[in-house]
C-alpha cells in the first residue's frame, strides 16, 4: 500500500511515516498543501493522510481537488478540532474518514488499512495462494501451516503479489507500491527483496520470474 502523508508539523508527519513504514507501507511525506497537489499529480496513492489546516493550500482544497481529479485515492483527514461540525464538513467535501488530534497510533493504522482495502477490488482478510497465508492486519505470513518472518519490505512485495491473484506484476509496479519516491528507480532492490523473499518461503519456489515482464505467484 502506497500513502502520502501532509501534515505541516514536522515531527508529527515524520512520526506518523515512521511507524507506517513498520506495517510495510511505501510513504511520502510532504507539509504542506501545495506540495501535496504536486505529489497527487506524479503518484498513485492508495490513501492521503490529511491534515486539514495547512499552509499554501488549505487541505479541504487539496481534498477537492482529489474528488475532482476522480481518483480512486482515499482520504483521512486529520483536525485539531473535534466538533461535530467540522467532522461532517470535512466528510462532505469528500474525506473518506475522519480523525481527531491527538490520536491513538493504533487506531490511525487500522483507518489508514481499511481505506486502503477500499481503493482495490474486495479481497477477503486474509489471502491465500500456493500455500501461502498472508494476514495484512496482523502482519503475519504462513506457508503450509508455518510461521515465516518477513521484513516489512519483503512482507509489502509479497501482499502486492498475493493480491495481484496470480497475474504478473512487474518490477517497476513493484517498486511504486513498496517503496517510496525517495528509492532510486534503477536501483536492483526490487531483484534483490524478491530473491531474499523466496528464500524465506523455502521450497519448492512460489514467486515466478516471467522474463521481460516481472514475477507472479
Amino acid at each position: 500500500m502506497r500513502v502520502l502523508v501532509v501534515e505541516d508539523e514536522q515531527l508529527l508527519a515524520d512520526a506518523v511515516a515512521t511507524g507506517l513504514r513498520r506495517e510495510a507501507m511505501a510513504v511520502d511525506v510532504v507539509y504542506d498543501g501545495a506540495a501535496a497537489l504536486e505529489r497527487i499529480g506524479v503518484n498513485d496513492y492508495d490513501v492521503v493522510v490529511l491534515d486539514r489546516d495547512l499552509p499554501l493550500v488549505h487541505g479541504d482544497d487539496v481534498c477537492r481537488k482529489i474528488v475532482e481529479l476522480g481518483m480512486p485515492t482515499r482520504v483521512l483527514m486529520l483536525t485539531a478540532s473535534g466538533d461535530v461540525s467540522d467532522r461532517v464538513e470535512g466528510l462532505e467535501i469528500g474525506a473518506d474518514d475522519y480523525l481527531p488530534k491527538p490520536f491513538a497510533f493504533s487506531e490511525l493504522i487500522a483507518r489508514v488499512r481499511a481505506l486502503g482495502r477500499r481503493t482495490s477490488v474486495p479481497l477477503p482478510p486474509v489471502l491465500e495462494r500456493a500455500g501461502i497465508k498472508l494476514d495484512p492486519n496482523r502482519r503475519e505470513v504462513f506457508r503450509d501451516g508455518s510461521e515465516v518472518q518477513l521484513a516489512p519490505k519483503e512482507f509489502a512485495v509479497l501482499e502486492v503479489l498475493m493480491r495481484s491473484e496470480g497475474a504478473v506484476v512487474s518490477a517497476e509496479q513493484l517498486l511504486e507500491k513498496a517503496w517510496d519516491e525517495n528509492t532510486d528507480p534503477f536501483t536492483n532492490v526490487v531483484r534483490v527483496t524478491v530473491m531474499t523473499l523466496r528464500r524465506k518461503l523455502g521450497e519448492p519456489p512460489v514467486i515466478v520470474t516471467v522474463p521481460g515482464s516481472g514475477y507472479r505467484i
